[in-house]
């Protein structure tokens, strides 16, 4: 497994048609990514202060590379730096422990 921690900022005053174009795109990569062999997840949020944090969980370092590189995730990284990051900040990950819990019903924890 392998964890994306995608941290960015928005540029001030991006025009109304900027981020129309940034939402058409971000649909785009998330739509892309999923359909991606070895995409496990994709989460998107926003801090009160502006921040937009994304996670995105690939099965493998190769998985990853594969995403990385297509074409079209290319060129919108590319507008990304353009158009309409201030800056962000990517850090590749693999987790050292990964547990869960899960309530069954309610009253009773599910195993793990």
């Amino acid at each position: 497994m392998v964890v994306i921690v995608f941290r960015s900022r928005m540029r001030p005053n991006i025009p109304e048609a900027h981020l129309g174009a940034l939402g058409a795109m971000a649909r785009r990569m998330s739509e892309l990514a999923s359909g991606m062999p070895g995409f496990v997840s994709y989460k998107d949020f926003v801090a009160e202060d502006g921040e937009n944090v994304s996670i995105v969980e690939f099965e493998s370092p190769e998985a990853l590379a594969a995403w990385r590189n297509h074409p079209e995730h290319v060129l919108a990284q590319a507008r990304g730096r353009a158009d309409f990051f201030s800056e962000y900040r990517i850090q590749v990950c693999t987790p050292v422990r990964d547990y869960a819990f899960q309530w069954n019903d309610g009253r009773t924890p599910a195993p793990s």
